[in-house]
């Protein structure tokens, strides 16, 4: 609900009140300041709601009108007749195109292209200043960012200094500024947020994240390859490693994958993670579908009655890393939190003889049986992710991967499973009862662990230590499983 509160006043007005259980809300200012903005949006659909600023007790205006699977965005741009609204709309455009209409009559009829569709190419942001339009735009899997000079129409990129990396708009506080504000890393440099002068081409460092001891970045490698999938689509996948390394098969390697709800897992930075690469880890991370690594595509063909995907590219991507000498069954870990754990426990299940080690984060590893429940708290809100498994449909297909119906006599690999007892969004019995269920089929002798954070929730436990506690325990955990030293 949004309501409307008068300063001085007991009583508030309710504005707006969304009763599909899908949708969340937001409510936002435009960075001109002339629009208040109610965003409502869910997994696969979006609506914006409109107020001008001036005219706070006025009512809230639709600038598109909500239709299942569209997902749209707007960003102002004053001008004296009012200004416009660009909207990033996927309507008849996988990748999203980028739109122009009046802010004083944001109808349709209105609509001017800006940016059009292009395959392969997602718009994944847009903001506007005084002179410029800047849009985040994903392609081969890496974010570009692209500034557009209102006043000539000239567009240029900025050039970014590694093949592999994230970038991403920042907090651009001052529409009038022609300094964009933007946040750069890769899997060797910490997160940085830079200045670039709009007009000249020249930028500055702001801050970068400190990192304690003697770092220096130019002591790693990071690199990209492509797996190929069971249907023959690349998959990227990238790597992490210290300057020395010899492709023999013989390096351990934690791997990380995800694959769910559109969410790019892209190449960031973590100081923690030198503890591993320094004792010789390759640390990779697999791009699969069920996220928006390679685009909103990527994300279509990895999810509901395409979901199997998710864990079928995993399995391509070890299987490429192995062949390609990068590591060994005998030393490969894998690495996924709640949605990821649910690809942990998947994956297990169809190729248990590829993973020597598994670290599964509160795992939705009952995802079957909490579809079934719509009394909790997420349930509803995954009917457009992984479909309603009260149809008979989607019930049959979830079926044949949900990790706990799934378990089966096998060798499976070592694993350390986390739950958290106060965790709204997965359950902390679901962990606790597929490790249960391994236990009483396993059969081979490695470790199946369960560890429950009695005062933690589904992101682990608070406070500013104490999430290096628990990533120090999980390292003991895949160097004793893969049988190398704690030194």
């Amino acid at each position: 609900q949004v309501y409307r509160h008068v300063l001085g006043q007991q009583s508030n007005t309710l504005v707006y009140h969304e009763h599909d259980e899908r949708f969340n809300l937001t409510v936002t200012a435009t960075r001109t300041r002339a629009f208040v903005l109610i965003e409502i949006a869910s997994a696969v659909t979006g609506e914006v709601r409109c107020l001008d600023a001036n005219h706070a007790d006025g009512e809230f205006r639709t600038i598109l009108p909500r239709v299942q699977g569209v997902e749209y965005n707007v960003t102002h741009h004053a001008r004296d007749d009012g200004g416009r609204f660009f909207i990033r709309v996927n309507e008849d455009a996988t990748g999203f195109k980028l739109m122009e209409t009046s802010a004083v009559e944001p109808s349709r009829a209105n609509w001017k292209e800006v940016i059009p569709h292009r395959d392969g190419i997602t718009i994944e942001a847009s903001s506007s200043f005084e002179h410029f339009l800047v849009t985040e735009q994903r392609r081969n899997g890496l974010v570009e960012i692209h500034v557009r000079d209102f006043r000539s129409g000239a567009e240029h990129s900025i050039a970014m200094p590694e093949p592999v990396y994230m970038a991403g708009i920042g907090a651009n506080y001052e529409y009038t500024s022609s300094s964009l504000r933007y946040e750069y890393t890769s899997l060797v440099t910490p997160r940085s947020s830079l200045d670039y002068d709009m007009e000249t081409g020249e930028r500055h460092l702001v801050k970068q994240e400190p990192v304690l001891g003697d770092y220096d970045p130019a002591g790693y490698t990071t690199e990209r390859l492509f797996a190929k999938a069971a249907d023959g689509v690349q998959v990227p996948i990238s790597l992490v490693y210290r300057n020395g390394f010899v492709r023999d098969g013989r390096a351990p390697m934690l791997l990380y994958g995800y694959g769910s709800y559109g969410i790019s897992i892209d190449p960031v930075f973590r100081a923690d993670r030198l503890s591993l690469l320094d004792r010789g880890f390759v640390f990779a991370i697999a791009h699969i579908r069920g996220g928006m690594d390679m685009g909103k595509s990527w994300h279509e063909t990895g999810r509901m009655l395409s979901k199997k995907n998710t864990f079928t590219d995993f399995i391509a991507c070890s299987e490429h890393l192995i062949t390609e000498k990068y590591t060994s069954p005998g030393v490969l870990a894998i690495n996924g939190r709640s949605a990821g754990g649910l690809l942990m426990g998947a994956v297990c299940n169809l190729r248990p003889d590829l993973f020597a080690a598994v670290i599964a984060g509160v795992p939705f590893v009952d995802s079957l049986n909490t579809g079934l429940d719509a009394t909790l708290p997420l349930t509803i809100g995954e009917y457009e992710e992984f479909g309603n498994p009260q149809k008979p449909e989607f019930y049959q297909y979830m079926k044949a991967y949900a990790p706990y119906e799934n378990v089966h006599a096998a060798k499976y690999p070592a694993i350390l499973a986390t739950a958290g007892l106060n965790d709204p969004r997965v359950s902390y019995w679901e962990p606790a009862k597929w490790i249960a269920k391994l236990r009483a089929v396993n059969h081979g002798k490695r470790p199946l662990l369960l560890k429950t954070e009695m005062g933690s929730g589904h992101f682990g436990s608070s406070g500013r230590y104490e999430h290096l506690k628990e990533t120090a325990m999980e390292y003991a955990f895949l160097l004793l499983a893969l049988g190398l030293p704690l030194e």
